[in-house]
């Protein structure tokens, strides 16, 4: 069980939820966005790739966003369910500090390093298996 007091929990709580309203409030801009840019023809075959890049990095961009959505809305649920601040691979306390400067953290620093590490080795040796389960939770 983690030792964050009532004081952080509300003020963890309400960071993660302005960060959500925010990031709700851009969906609905962009999705109004692209549905008027849609309607767009160009005469220019160039014009139209150079839109449609654009669109496809706009896009790319969002769907991190969107990961981050789920992020802070599991984060939100760990606050309900009173595990908000224990890391998810060891059990630990996750440090305040980092919590700060990421509240929808769901990792302690070391078992982030650790993941992040794996995560690289899998990429260079071309392996995906043997990550640990915390590397699922990057």
């Amino acid at each position: 069980m983690t030792s964050m007091n009532k004081s952080n929990l509300k003020k963890f709580k309400k960071m993660l939820q302005d960060r959500l309203s925010e990031l709700l409030n851009e969906v609905d801009q962009t999705t109004k966005d692209i549905s008027g840019t849609e309607r767009e023809t160009f005469a220019d075959p160039t014009d139209q790739a150079v839109v449609e890049l654009d669109r496809t990095r706009y896009l790319r961009f969002k769907d991190r966003e969107r990961k981050l959505i789920r992020k802070i809305e599991k984060a939100l649920s760990r606050i309900e369910e009173g595990t908000y601040g224990e890391c998810e691979a060891c059990g630990s306390d996750i440090e305040l500090a980092r919590l700060e400067a990421r509240p929808m953290t769901e990792l302690c620093i070391d078992c982030a390093t650790e993941a992040e590490g794996e995560k690289k080795k899998s990429k260079l040796y071309g392996t995906e298996a043997g990550p640990s389960p915390a590397a699922n939770l990057l």
